[in-house]
């Protein structure tokens, strides 16, 4: 069922139009299919099938008790109903495949020189994702994500467009002369906050980690309300670097890479 649903949203992917200030990203509206979106928002797991952020050991301290997730590979996931189990299922094994993954780092292959400083000869990944519900109260300051993180992608999955205003919101320093580490979270009383993606049904956020991709959600103030979003994450393993050669110069990192995985 996914494949060729996978085939919709990796079109739409390739043939975006990238944003690069003040980092590379994009957004999607249409991202699924009607159809296919229809069926996700009808499995959409209660929460409490879901388990509170603060609880799983992914952060430190008691924060974002406001954030639930399930993640596709769990064994939690495989405690839902049959069919939703089987529809995760289908769609935890195309959005994990190596074609999908491969053809979403193509996409931002050409500003890789920015986040390596050079060309890298071959990058080691992995790939996850995250049924998510945020509620009132949640809010995260700005941040650039873990370096391990290459690339992010949030499916904003609401039931209508009442609440466009709850999507992703891109910060830059006030004063571009103050260092900050880009591992930290800071106070939004230090940014500007330059653009927020809508929180449309059937939308897509995607971006590239940087050390300046700070980006944050702002407090959810509205009483009873549910975030609901996919995410999707691609983490490096390994970084390999090396001097740009006639060799792989001529072939793209996809075809690169999608020549090693065929031999």
């Amino acid at each position: 069922m996914f494949a060729s649903v996978a085939e919709h949203v990796i079109y739409k992917i390739r043939n975006a139009e990238m944003r690069q200030h003040p980092f590379p990203h994009f957004y999607i509206e249409s991202i699924f299919p009607d159809d296919y979106y229809q069926k996700l928002r009808a499995n959409w797991p209660a929460i409490a099938d879901m388990t509170c952020l603060a609880d799983t050991g992914r952060v430190t301290g008691n924060r974002y008790r406001e954030r639930f997730i399930l993640a596709l590979e769990s064994e939690a996931a495989d405690k839902l109903s049959a069919t939703q189990a089987q529809f995760w299922r289908e769609t935890a094994d195309g959005l994990l495949g190596d074609e999908f993954k491969l053809n979403v780092i193509s996409a931002f292959e050409p500003f890789f020189p920015a986040r390596f400083g050079a060309m890298p000869a071959r990058l080691e990944t992995s790939a996850e994702a995250l049924v998510v519900r945020d509620l009132s109260n949640y809010a995260i300051t700005p941040h650039t994500d873990i370096p391990s993180r290459l690339l992010s992608l949030l499916f904003y999955c609401p039931k209508d467009d009442s609440q466009v205003h709850l999507g992703t919101s891109i910060y830059v320093p006030k004063d571009p002369s103050v260092a900050l580490d880009p591992n930290l979270h800071y106070s939004i009383d230090l940014f500007t906050r330059i653009a927020t993606m809508e929180y449309k049904p059937n939308s897509l956020f995607a971006f590239l980690r940087t050390d300046y991709s700070y980006h944050g959600v702002e407090m959810i103030t509205a009483p009873d309300v549910e975030r609901d979003l996919l995410l999707y994450d691609i983490r490096l393993q390994k970084v390999v670097m090396a001097a740009p050669t006639a060799t792989n110069t001529k072939k793209s990192w996809l075809e690169r890479t999608l020549s090693r995985l065929i031999s």
